[in-house]
């Protein structure tokens, strides 16, 4: 008598994470809120690492950057390295990134400054409080101070970067921009700004008064918080 061929791994005993996964996304639909960031972090590391154990690469994670915001801001080049991780488990982490972003930016788009002040802080915090160099973005407004476009202006160093008045001015009569706010990071996490900033940011601001364009505040992000030059009596 002939005996059929057992197809692999039919008989054999599912690995102890799928039970675990299947558990985390039905708490996660259930309840978004009730899962830790180590835990959102495992569930979305299962998606590129179906076949592995992810629980120890996401505690790694975690105790390596510090909350699940940290990790998916973390440089693509430093992901891929990580054990564990590759080309692509690194890419899902920096997409979840990019959507983020997109969906804070698009709640700011088009609006007024003034009316969704807290919408534009939070979109300026998940796109610039934790990179590890500076970054210079500027928001220009039109004349009912809503925002029409996004631009990152320059990339500098751990503490550093250069703008050039004469560019802020040339992009802003390109867009036909009645105003504009200033945003850049400060990778140490404190947003006090330095005697450089200050000096700068008044550079700026004359240089677009003299072609009527308004400087409406410059906005300094980091780890422990945000400045508002206008807020703080420096504009």
């Amino acid at each position: 008598m002939t005996v059929a061929p057992t197809l692999p791994g039919l008989d054999e005993k599912a690995p102890h994470y799928v039970g675990h996964r299947e558990r985390l996304r039905e708490r996660f639909i259930a309840n978004p809120d009730s899962l830790p960031d180590y835990e959102m972090l495992e569930l979305l590391l299962a998606t590129a690492i179906p076949r592995k154990d992810v629980k120890p690469i996401a505690k790694a994670l975690m105790n390596r950057y510090g909350s699940f915001a940290d990790v998916i801001s973390a440089d693509y080049h430093h992901l891929v390295l990580a054990e564990g991780l590759g080309p692509a488990s690194a890419a899902v982490i920096k997409l979840v990134q990019e959507a983020a972003l997109r969906l804070a930016k698009l709640s700011v788009m088009n609006q007024p400054v003034l009316s969704s002040w807290d919408a534009l802080l939070d979109y300026c915090n998940a796109a610039m409080a934790r990179l590890p160099t500076e970054q210079f973005r500027l928001l220009f407004l039109n004349h009912k101070n809503a925002l029409i476009a996004d631009e990152l202006q320059q990339k500098g160093t751990v503490d550093h970067t250069p703008l050039y008045p004469r560019e802020v001015i040339k992009r802003a009569l390109a867009l036909n921009a009645s105003a504009i706010i200033m945003v850049h990071n400060h990778p140490s996490g404190d947003p006090t700004p330095s005697k450089a900033d200050i000096e700068m940011t008044r550079a700026v601001r004359d240089a677009l008064k003299a072609v009527s364009i308004t400087l409406h505040d410059h906005l300094i992000m980091g780890r422990k918080g945000h400045t508002s030059f206008k807020s703080v009596g420096l504009l």
